[in-house]
């Protein structure tokens, strides 16, 4: 049937399959077929959709057999302690110790009424597809699964249609999990109870663009890359640069940031406000479009990183910047990543306003020169934009130059030109593909630490130590300005020893951060792979207070369940 769901499904699963293309050494003709594709999709999505039609028979045969397929599994718990499963296994699940990376969970069955309700309200954006459900359930950038998928994906094209989809779910007491852009690491998008994936992707829409408050307001389905190829002409740009693909309403969910937050803060300092559907169906405006308020609580910095676990955000007023007059990017070498800390530690004390400062170390950037056929210093590397006038651009170029020449930096080059400028950054921007181009066959763990900025060369220091010793190839990758670190672990989620080994140096990183006043996140969110270290990063009675707050927005605990707050916190 050329219907709309089978080529959209396809198409969507055609831009994931070149994700698995780039992560081999010849990768750079397939980023340009990737953003080719991308484009057609979005020249797909904005042409009028053709509509799926259900047939008379086709419906009821689905519904039974989803029903049927369903009937044997175990309910859905929703109480204020999560319930563990049958397995026993999942009563250490991401709580504190586990190294589970499979996320366990009970399941409901989908009653036909729930799916007779869903069809009333979507039509023919909704399906039972399992190649489309279990894309859904397993994120494309996470080694994390579970041991369910959705039991039906909703495409909702309007607000109105998210809240009548969320309260028939709760009238039925199914789980829900939004999803965006599927860019997440931590797991944030599995399904581990079933239940019913909300698709934001056909929400899309630039609502409204105020070009004198420099603000615009957006449906959560766009991402951050397509809304600055819209705000480009007008001069404006949104000023914060995670992974290529993320959508704007996921990047809310989990408060992520980027390389440019050391210039313009992460995604909470940058949100106006929203508009969120909560678990009963209610839309809520959380605030003014007022570049500052103190009307009553902050709902819109609660509902920002709050990870799809208190409501779905259906509107997004976002904060925006002119594009910089000038810029300039240096590159720079240093005999081990302390200096390089050290470095990055002076720059930002010395008042200069870098727009961008990241550290790559040696392994990173070998892995650079295999997939790029570059022949850049395999040494600890740092990256700086400078932005403003060209002058002041200039100024704070010849400045950071001396400081790196008081720290035993080497090899200190800057480039102006536009194209110059692209084939500087292009060696960051492409460092995870790198790592994967140099090994294909293997999943990456990436650490997300982050530390009060004193603390960055020393954490660094320790943790490269640990990485050098060990049988796993493993880089840096540090948003060295805001005392952000990564580390991206290469290995083989079959192999027992490689996962326990990944697991290891993952903790390490993580309780050496916290022993420094630190987080065990910095950008990337909890989901189910960091829930296990908010305990000793917050302490239990913070724990107890998400959960009243939990339960007092989703009672029946139907808004992306096991998500967040670790399952062994209990009211």
């Amino acid at each position: 049937m050329a219907s709309f769901f089978y080529w959209f499904s396809r198409l969507r699963s055609s831009s994931r399959c070149l994700y698995e293309n780039l992560r081999t050494p010849n990768f750079h003709n397939l980023r340009t077929q990737k953003n080719a594709a991308t484009t057609n999709v979005m020249d797909f999505e904005r042409a009028k959709k053709p509509r799926m039609t259900w047939s008379s028979s086709v419906l009821p045969l689905a519904l039974a057999v989803s029903a049927g397929s369903l009937a044997l599994q175990p309910q859905f718990n929703p109480s204020l302690c999560d319930a563990p499963s049958s397995n026993s296994r999942s009563a250490s699940l991401s709580g504190k110790g586990s190294t589970q990376f499979v996320v366990e969970g009970s399941h409901k069955e989908i009653s036909q009424d729930l799916l007779q309700e869903l069809k009333a309200i979507c039509q023919d954006y909704m399906t039972l597809d399992y190649d489309e459900r279990y894309i859904h359930g397993k994120p494309q950038n996470s080694f994390h699964k579970a041991v369910n998928i959705p039991d039906v994906i909703v495409y909702p094209r309007s607000e109105e249609e998210v809240s009548e989809i969320v309260k028939a779910c709760n009238n039925h007491k199914v789980p829900i999990v939004p999803y965006g852009g599927a860019t997440s690491i931590e797991g944030h998008t599995l399904s581990p109870n079933g239940g019913v994936c909300i698709d934001m992707s056909l929400m899309k829409r630039v609502k409204a663009l105020h070009l004198e408050d420099m603000d615009v307001v957006v449906e959560p389905g766009i991402g951050w890359m397509e809304l600055n190829e819209y705000l480009e002409p007008y001069g404006l740009f949104f000023p914060l640069d995670p992974g290529p693909g993320a959508s704007i309403g996921g990047m809310c969910a989990t408060r992520c940031s980027g390389s440019l937050a050391v210039r313009y803060g992460t995604m909470r300092d940058n949100v106006i406000s929203l508009k969120v559907v909560l678990a009963n169906g209610d839309i809520v405006k959380t605030a003014s479009r007022a570049r500052k308020s103190a009307a009553g609580y902050d709902l819109t910095r609660l509902m920002i990183g709050s990870e799809g676990t208190l409501g779905v955000i259906t509107e997004v007023t976002l904060r925006l910047q002119k594009i910089p007059q000038h810029s300039v990017v240096a590159m720079c070498n240093f005999p081990s990543v302390k200096d390089a800390a050290d470095v990055a530690i002076a720059t930002m004390m010395s008042g200069i306003q870098v727009s961008r400062v990241e550290l790559l170390d040696e392994v990173q950037v070998k892995a650079i020169n295999i997939a790029n056929g570059k022949n850049l210093p395999e040494s600890p590397t740092l990256m700086f934009e400078f932005i403003g006038t060209e002058a002041y651009a200039r100024e704070q170029t010849q400045i950071v130059q001396r400081i790196v020449s008081e720290h035993s930096g080497s090899g200190f080059v800057f480039a102006e030109e536009p194209e110059a400028k692209k084939e500087l950054w292009k060696i960051r921007k492409e460092a995870l593909w790198a790592c994967f181009a140099m090994k294909p066959d293997l999943e990456a763990m990436i650490s997300d630490v982050c530390v009060p900025l004193s603390h960055l060369a020393d954490l660094i220091s320790r943790s490269k130590k640990e990485l050098d010793t060990s049988s796993l190839v493993c880089t840096v990758i540090a948003h060295a300005g805001d005392g952000n670190f990564h580390t991206v672990i290469l290995f083989d989620p079959t192999q027992e020893e490689q996962r326990q080994e990944a697991e290891r140096l993952n903790q390490f990183m993580v309780h050496a951060a916290l022993s420094l006043e630190g987080t065990c996140t910095g950008e990337h969110g909890v989901g189910t792979g960091k829930m296990k270290y908010l305990e000793e990063e917050l302490g239990v009675e913070a724990l107890k207070t998400m959960k009243k707050i939990k339960a007092v927005f989703d009672p029946n605990n139907i808004m992306n369940p096991g998500k967040l707050i670790p399952p062994h916190v209990c009211l």
